[in-house]
Parts: structure tokens; C-alpha cells; sequence
């Protein structure tokens, strides 16, 4: 697996991924611990990713093709443009939230991995631009896409930019999922 989020984040093996919605104004400053208190409520074991929105995690969205599954969670009151002029702000970002959680049926290289999140997040913009809205996302935006081990190998898929067969398919279901939720919202 390869994510951003705020627990388990990073390059690895994830044995489960969360996706936790907490209240707007989010008050913590150890979203981490709190993931992880979360998951150990719930009986997850083992490392895993845990994510956070403020969004109503039960109105996710989803875009499929060709084998990738894309499930995406759409907070959007809290957007704007990744390179803002104005200076990044001290501590937690206010809760808004684009989370991405995207699997893939086959292995991938960790640079695919690596390549597949980029792709995700190009696909995120582009349907954000396409449901109508100014921004490029939320400050607060993560992505995590999981695949099966390459096993004792060490090898896998080795592209999944979006002109790849595997990353072409992928950028189709985030776009889908996150034009889904995003027309939904607006």
C-alpha cells in the first residue's frame, strides 16, 4: 500500500485501511492516536491506514473500471488550491476532506504505487474542474492505494501513470467516484 494518511501513511504492507469521520472543527492534535484508538475499538489489528473526514463517510461514491475499485468520501466545504499564494497555517488543517481509497487487482512496483497516487490526485482535480468547483482540492485531502503483495519477487506492474493500461483504469474510477461525489454536494 501507498497513502497519505495520518496514521499508517508511507510505503508498506496494510493489513486493513480506515476511513473515520469525525466532527467539523476536529479539536485533536493526535489524529494519529485517535486512529488508532479507533481501530482498536473496531478490532483491527496489525498495521493499517486510518483516514479522517469530516464528511458522512456512509455517503461515499464509488468509480469501477477494468478491475479497480475506487471508493471516495467528498467533504468539500474546505477547498481551494494546492499552490495558494498565501502562507501554509500552523497545526491541523479545519477538516474538509477528499479521501481516496483505491484497489487494484494486481501488484504494483512501489514506484507504480508511488506513481498511482499521483495519478489518483490528478484525477481528483480533474473532476473537481469538471463538477464546476475553483480549487484543486482540500487541505486536508489522502489517498491510499492498495494492491497485492508482489511477494518474494519484489516486483510488480511497473507503471500506473495515467497513460498506463493499469493507471488509465484507475484515473477512470477515481474520476468517476469523485465527479459522483462532488456533483453530489454542489
Amino acid at each position: 500500500m501507498c497513502s497519505s494518511a495520518v496514521l499508517g501513511g508511507g510505503l508498506g504492507p496494510r493489513d486493513w485501511i480506515l476511513n473515520a469521520q469525525v466532527p467539523g472543527g476536529y479539536p485533536r492534535l493526535d489524529p494519529d492516536r485517535h486512529l488508532a484508538e479507533i481501530a482498536a475499538h473496531e478490532g483491527l489489528a496489525g498495521p493499517g491506514a486510518g483516514l479522517m473526514t469530516a464528511a458522512d463517510v456512509t455517503a461515499y461514491t464509488t468509480g469501477h473500471d477494468g478491475g479497480v475499485s475506487a471508493t471516495v468520501t467528498s467533504g468539500l466545504g474546505v477547498r481551494g488550491w494546492a499552490a495558494s499564494p498565501a502562507e501554509g497555517a500552523e497545526g491541523p488543517p479545519r477538516p474538509g476532506t477528499v479521501n481516496i481509497v483505491v484497489t487494484l487487482p494486481l501488484a504494483l512496483s512501489d514506484a507504480a504505487l508511488v506513481n498511482a497516487v499521483a495519478t489518483a490526485t490528478e484525477a481528483k482535480v480533474q473532476a473537481l474542474l469538471d463538477a464546476g468547483l475553483d480549487c484543486s482540492g482540500t487541505p486536508t485531502d489522502a489517498v491510499c492505494v492498495a494492491a497485492p503483495d508482489p511477494g518474494t519477487t519484489g516486483t510488480g506492474e511497473p507503471f500506473a501513470g495515467p497513460r498506463s493500461r493499469w493507471g488509465a483504469r484507475l484515473a477512470r474510477a477515481v474520476h468517476h467516484a469523485v465527479l459522483t461525489g462532488a456533483t453530489a454536494r454542489t
